[in-house]
């Protein structure tokens, strides 16, 4: 789960810290999915850190992807591992087919997981950034396409990729994607999950650290959403 995209310059945030903020953020979005949601869902729990990697560019701006065009800055963070389904079958179908009865349940739930956990990263940005400049946050105003200008390409790729395994009609894809969205914006909008992914947030920028481990991670979670 990589956090990069190019930015135009009218979207960059005023100050540097704005920018590391966000990142952490959009982070931790992605780990509270992971953690919480799977385990809401009662799926099994999957090892995974945050890699934070901050690199300056001309102007002093923290990078947020490997190459950005002169009228750009971006900046490059990730989650490592804390996917449930670690290699895409070429067929959901067939390989839920292929599983005892028992586990069937289990493994698509496991799939549609996965992609509400991509999409929480993003969304998690972009509801810290309508907040901060005293915006309303629906599903409406920032949709699927909305989210590459929160760091949300990759992950957006990455859904896709995983749609792509349903082997659906395109409106159908389409149409099983929102739903995959919405629950993804549900997570992140209430309160005690907002409340873990910001104090998780403070936790990356105050630990001073390249990566933070499952357990640290875990253990402001569990404090903060219990």
């Amino acid at each position: 789960m990589k956090r990069y995209d190019t930015l135009k310059s009218n979207k960059i945030p005023t100050h540097p810290e704005m920018l590391r903020k966000q990142t952490a953020i959009h982070e931790a979005g992605h780990a509270a999915a992971i953690y919480l949601g799977n385990k809401q869902k009662q799926l099994p729990p999957v090892f995974f850190q945050i890699i934070i990697k901050d690199v300056v560019h001309e102007g002093q701006w923290p990078c947020r992807t490997r190459h950005a065009a002169p009228d750009t800055m971006a900046c490059f963070a990730k989650v490592e591992g804390g996917r449930l389904i670690h290699t895409l079958p070429p067929s959901l179908t067939e390989a839920a087919r292929r599983l005892p009865p028992s586990e069937r349940d289990a493994y698509r739930a496991a799939f549609e997981a996965d992609i509400v956990n991509f999409l929480a990263g993003p969304l998690a940005e972009a509801r810290y950034v309508a907040l901060c400049d005293g915006e309303i946050f629906n599903p409406r105003l920032v949709n699927l396409d909305a989210l590459h200008f929160y760091g949300g390409a990759a992950d957006v790729a990455l859904a896709k990729e995983y749609m792509d395994c349903l082997l659906l009609e395109t409106l159908e894809k389409e149409q099983k994607l929102g739903e995959l969205f919405l629950a993804a914006h549900h997570f992140i909008s209430q309160r005690p999950h907002w409340q873990a992914i910001t104090a998780l947030a403070d936790f990356i920028l105050n630990a001073g650290k390249k990566t933070i481990a499952c357990e640290e991670i875990i253990g402001v979670l569990d404090t903060l959403a219990t």
